[in-house]
């Protein structure tokens, strides 16, 4: 369980400071985030809990959320940027993240576009946001993450197999530092949004933190279902696919490795 005075003392000098909110268990922390800023809560709302009963990742896929086993977290940011970089803000999630984790275990994240954390082949965690746009503004957006922490089995027939920091770095992970490293550093991450130099550099940094992104052979699934190999990020942080006719520019959906190809023995 978690030691809410410790995470305000903590957070006392966030914007995060005084805006914490932790159920033992809820539907979903999206759910309830998305919910209260339609209600008017402000600007860096924290949303968390010990369980989701229906947890949500990305493309109406469940998050299984066991009691006290993840970090199962959601927060409500109101940034001033304009909806054109709203991509962004995934991928800034995902370098948070990855960075909360390294500093709290010690293991290397890989970031496989859009929203996934793997630990090698293993996906520990995932991102998923929820935008409310104003005109060509954001009026609201809601960055749930959740991460596998002390998982020690997982349920059969998952697309990608999955695992959790303990099984990774071999000792329990303490899910308090994460949450408070996870929300400093999305505060340091998010800043950059409403740089212009800073948010140009952005598609860059994901590049050298993931092995995904450049040079990958992948099928890409969702509306704009195709294979080939990963050719960068464009500057807005959609990912570049060169396929057989041509460069694709995938907006929205997910990746996974392509199947190798078997070849026949004379």
């Amino acid at each position: 369980m978690y030691d809410l005075a410790a995470l305000e003392s903590a957070l006392s000098e966030t914007i995060f400071s005084g805006k914490l909110h932790f159920l033992p268990l809820t539907d979903s922390t999206n759910t309830d985030a998305m919910d209260a800023a339609r209600g008017g809560a402000p600007h860096g709302s924290v949303y968390f809990a010990d369980e989701q009963l229906a947890g949500r990742g990305r493309g109406d896929h469940t998050w299984h959320s066991a009691v006290g086993e993840g970090l199962y977290v959601s927060i409500l940011l109101r940034p001033r940027i304009p909806t054109a970089s709203l991509p962004l803000l995934p991928l800034v999630a995902g370098l948070a993240a990855a960075e909360a984790i390294r500093a709290v275990s010690g293991l290397k994240v890989d970031l496989r576009w859009p929203n996934d954390l793997l630990l090698g082949p293993r996906k520990a965690g995932g991102i998923l946001v929820e935008a409310h746009s104003e005109s060509n503004e954001v009026g609201f957006a809601v960055v749930g993450i959740g991460i596998n922490v002390h998982q020690r089995g997982f349920a059969p027939g998952m697309s990608t197999a999955a695992t959790s920091l303990d099984l990774e770095s071999g000792r329990g992970i303490p899910r308090q530092p994460l949450l408070v490293s996870l929300l400093k550093s999305l505060q340091r991450e998010t800043l950059a949004l409403a740089d212009a130099a800073a948010a140009a550099i952005i598609p860059a940094r994901v590049e050298q933190a993931s092995t995904w992104v450049r040079g990958r052979s992948v099928e890409v699934h969702g509306p704009q279902a195709c294979s080939g190999v990963t050719a960068g990020l464009d500057k807005r942080g959609f990912l570049l696919v060169r396929t057989d006719g041509g460069v694709v520019t995938v907006q929205t959906g997910g990746i996974r490795a392509a199947p190798t190809k078997s070849r026949d023995v004379d």
